[in-house]
């Protein structure tokens, strides 16, 4: 045996430490399977930076033992998207049955050498949480680019080396880069393309290794032979083909070329019949396409392999869980016991996002050597020279070995779990940039209901004008494609500021400001496209209002579950979206105090930017409010009938919500509308469309106003005295008539400012003939308002989920301010969500806009699974009776209904907090008339 010698590995070494045994990953946080007795056997594993680890495992194991030992040495928490291949008594490539004893899979091991590698290659690699995990991927691109496998145009192969060699050996300098690429093969044409390379690698100036390794998966991940494993066929006219299996379901090609797919979703049943290999499908109505297709393979075991690795694709991408194995039969067998061992790729992001163990650090050298030379094999980091079979004696950490756990044991303890939390990341700034990601991801999707939703159903129909679509999408497209650039920005500040680059260490990327301060100075540059995003809504209004097929298309598309939230509020969202800016900039300020090690640099970027963002938001504060007060004129329209043009020029809605009129059959419930020049009151309609049916309208010019509790012997009521008719109405509580009492005092006040003549516009904005007198008592019962068709002939479906529903059947009411409030205090962000009475928590996306939290499964999602309207609620935190023992939890509740949601950290806390209560308390109308001063923002 040779004296060991430390060796780099291919691309990157980790932080060198004593040896140890890490973490399993198929046991989250458990030491790895106790070892069965018996005589032990040496295992001979390449990773993928090629080097050799040999791992001790007894004869009788399972590849799961061995499997966990791998990974454990790696310190890999997301270890199931990689598997151990080898060659098989047939010479055929096949996968570690995790499940069997390793010596019935291998039967020579001696002689026999397993393969680290990736086995499941996610869509997005956005997915892999741990920059090991995207290293690993990084290093499985790189090898199937040299040996063929990965296959692309010129264009795109060469921007990959670069950025490999970018990884390497850093920012370009000519001679070291030609040296570099001489001496290093990546792609077999490397020479032809060598100026290329030297061309874009030029262009990477400054990027980290980590970077390097993020874009790389980038560009990969678009490629069609990415992650791809040709298996050959033929179809039933002997055509040559392959067959691959993806995380999207089955694929077929013939060469390099994709010629058919079948979605996991289509696919009823996968089998295989000796050589014959079949796929039934689902029944399709809509195709001819025959329901069961057949292939024929090489072999039996060519089938079987193929109908594994299909099995297993389908049980990681498709379930939440891994599937329980079959009862034992008693007497006979049929079909294969075969299953998917191993955690789900949800089951996979969920534990890490959950677990302790956060984004690993990860150091690499630049520097680059050859593979070990025949005869040698790495030794956990050590180069022995050994005979086939030979243990080493003594081990060292591998180049991919994790610094982070201690000689004494596999667990961190407790100790090391709170110096790992005051460690990192502790600082607040940190959250506040991660509540800028969440939102970010939230905004753009709101975006994609404008340019890709609704461009699809509405904009390409005959009936919206050219000069209207191009309103619309011209100043909405740059608008999304600066935040597209702008999200990846600050998700990868994210990832260097958790730990999954080396930049960390230095402090340089742990600070946000710059990033905004960067894109906030680009965003200043599209104002133009943000002030005619109020133009376009105006547009789209006057454009409805002449053509019946329009407004039905628009009524349709907020039908769909990708537009959750009123059509009109989408069009607001990148004024709105400044506000958020803005404050979160407010809050990284006041959160840098002097003493701060980034104050000066971080609060600088900060101030900066938070100067440039109130620049914009003093420049279009005036559109934002006019165009808030005309979207929920447009919104309020749709739940009312009987009312010609609501939005009429001048009209500002100041509150709505619920008030018993006191009439000769008692106190009916009845809903108020109160603008700036009229109070209208309604109740609900018995019809499909749920609207609320017009009775009566108050002029506000001259009305004066009594108290009338001692009067009537009605608690909280009061008499609101026209011109033409007066009306007795009694609030809810104390705090309602407060509440009502001052917004109605205030625009009687500005109503007496005007002129009567908004009394002539107000008769003729109702298109029922008869006078306000005529719609008094005796025509207000729930009986004639179900056989009233007035302005219904057009009839809306179904709105039962509006804000106008939600506080008639809460008997509450909100006002301007309020909508406003709920606009712009927007959140977003995984929350752990409990009932009263369940034992588990759920982990949800969820977000929190226009009075109601919305449920996802993952941000991912293209519409929410459902929602919760908060408007009566009251938010606290759980007393000591409830017995939640969690920190950061907070409680909804309304009456019988009762949740509890659980955050992160102490400071998503007070901010989920803090945008609840700022909804769940209702403000008057004085409030409003300040948020006309720009400096309130």
């Amino acid at each position: 045996m040779v004296e060991p010698e430390e060796r780099p590995s291919v691309a990157g070494k980790r932080l060198g430490a004593p040896e140890s045994m890490g973490i399993s990953t198929l046991e989250p946080g458990q030491r790895p399977p106790t070892m069965p007795p018996g005589r032990q056997v040496s295992i001979r594993v390449q990773m993928l930076d090629d080097t050799q680890e040999v791992f001790e495992v007894s004869q009788r194991a399972p590849g799961k033992v061995l499997f966990d030992l791998v990974c454990a040495h790696l310190n890999l928490i997301e270890g199931d998207y990689f598997g151990l291949e080898f060659q098989d008594q047939h010479k055929m490539t096949v996968w570690l049955d995790l499940l069997k004893p390793i010596l019935k899979q291998i039967r020579r091991p001696k002689n026999t050498i397993l393969r680290f590698v990736v086995k499941f290659f996610p869509p997005d690699h956005t997915q892999l949480l741990e920059e090991l995990t995207r290293y690993l991927f990084a290093l499985q691109i790189k090898h199937d680019l040299a040996c063929g496998d990965l296959t692309c145009n010129e264009s795109s192969a060469a921007l990959l080396v670069s950025h490999i060699v970018q990884s390497e050996i850093g920012d370009f300098e000519e001679v070291q880069c030609k040296q570099h690429l001489l001496n290093n093969k990546y792609i077999p044409e490397q020479d032809a393309l060598m100026d290329k390379i030297i061309e874009y690698h030029q262009k990477h100036v400054g990027q980290t290794p980590a970077e390097s390794d993020y874009q790389l998966l980038e560009i990969a991940r678009r490629l069609e032979m990415y992650g791809v494993r040709l298996h050959p066929a033929k179809d039933r006219e002997g055509t040559k083909l392959s067959l691959t299996v993806a995380h999207s379901g089955v694929l077929v090609f013939q060469g390099h070329t994709k010629i058919n797919a079948f979605n996991w979703s289509k696919v009823r049943k996968l089998s295989f019949k000796r050589k014959r290999f079949l796929i039934k499908l689902r029944p399709d109505l809509n195709s001819n396409c025959q329901d069961t297709l057949e292939f024929m393979m090489g072999s039996r075991d060519c089938c079987k392999v193929f109908w594994k690795i299909c099995v297993e694709y389908h049980a990681f991408f498709r379930l939440f869980e891994e599937p329980k194995p079959k009862p034992k039969p008693v007497l006979f067998t049929r079909g294969s016991s075969f299953r998917f061992s191993g955690r789900t790729q949800r089951q996979v992001i969920d534990y890490v996002k959950d677990s302790e163990f956060k984004k690993v650090p990860f150091e690499r050298s630049p520097q680059h050597s050859e593979s070990p030379s025949a005869g040698q094999v790495m030794v956990n980091g050590q180069k022995q020279s050994l005979s086939l079979g030979q243990s080493p004696d003594g081990r060292q950490p591998s180049p991919l070995t994790s610094p982070l756990l201690t000689d004494a044991g596999f667990v961190r303890t407790d100790d090391e779990d709170e110096v790992r939390r005051k460690r990192f990341p502790a600082d607040k700034a940190y959250f506040i940039a991660k509540e800028l990601l969440t939102t970010e991801r939230t905004y753009l999707k709101d975006l994609e209901v404008i340019t890709v939703s609704f461009q699809k159903s509405v904009g390409k129909d005959e009936a919206m004008p050219d000069s209207l679509r191009n309103l619309i999408f011209a100043n909405f497209e740059p608008v999304y494609k600066f935040h597209e650039t702008f999200l990846k920005d600050v998700d990868q500040r994210l990832a260097q500021w958790e730990g999954r680059s080396n930049a960390h260490i230095k402090g340089d990327y742990q600070r946000v400001g710059d990033v905004m301060l960067k894109n906030i100075q680009g965003l200043k540059l599209l104002t133009a496209h943000l002030q005619k995003h109020s133009e376009a809504l105006l547009e789209l209004e006057q454009t409805c209002r002449s053509s019946r097929r329009l407004e039905g298309l628009c009524r349709d598309f907020e039908l769909q579950k990708v537009c959750y939230l009123p059509l009109n509020i989408f069009f607001l969202r990148p004024l709105h979206r400044l506000m958020h800016y803005k404050q979160i900039l407010e809050r990284l300020c006041k959160h840098y105090p002097p003493t701060h090690d980034d104050f000066r640099d971080s609060r600088a970027f900060a101030l900066t930017a938070l100067a440039d963002i109130s620049e914009m938001v003093v420049q279009l504060h005036g559109t934002l409010i006019r165009m808030e007060n005309f979207q929920k004129l447009l919104e309020l329209k749709k739940d009312l009938t009987g009312v010609d043009n609501l939005a009429i020029p001048g009209r500002e809605f100041i509150r709505l919500g619920c008030l018993s009129r006191l009439s000769g059959k008692g106190l009916q419930q009845r809903m108020f509308f109160l603008f700036s020049d009229v109070l209208m009151y309604t109740s609900r309609g018995m019809t499909a469309s749920n609207q609320f049916k017009m009775h009566g309208q108050l002029p506000l010019y001259g009305m004066t106003i009594h108290e009338s509790e001692d009067e009537w012997g009605v608690p909280h009521s009061f008499t609101l005295f026209g011109q033409r008719q007066s009306v007795v109405v009694a609030a809810s509580s104390a705090s309602e008539m407060e509440k009502w009492l001052e917004d109605i005092k205030m625009a009687i006040e500005l109503a007496d400012k005007y002129n009567d003549s908004s009394a002539e516009i107000l008769s003729s904005s109702f298109t029922d003939s008869k006078s306000p007198e005529e719609s008094n008592a005796d025509q207000e019962s729930e009986d004639d308002l179900s056989a009233s068709r007035t302005s219904l002939e057009r009839q809306t479906p179904h709105r039962g989920n509006t804000t106008v529903h939600v506080c008639w059947h809460r008997n509450t009411s909100m006002s301007m301010v309020d909508f406003s409030v709920a606009l712009e205090n927007q959140l977003s962000g995984n929350l752990l969500r409990k009932f009263k009475n369940s034992n588990g928590w759920q982990k949800l996306w969820v977000v929190f806009t226009n009075f109601s939290l919305f449920f996802y499964k993952t941000h991912q999602d293209e519409f929410p699974l459902a929602s919760l309207p908060l408007l009566g609620y009251s938010i606290t935190i759980p007393s000591e009776s409830e017995n939640i023992h969690k920190d950061y939890v907070f409680k909804l509740h309304f009456k019988s209904h009762v949740y509890y949601f659980r955050s992160e950290s102490e400071y998503t806390f007070e901010r989920w907090m803090e945008v609840i209560r700022s909804t769940t308390c209702s403000s008057s109308h004085i409030r409003s008339l300040s948020r006309k001063e720009p400096h309130v923002y």
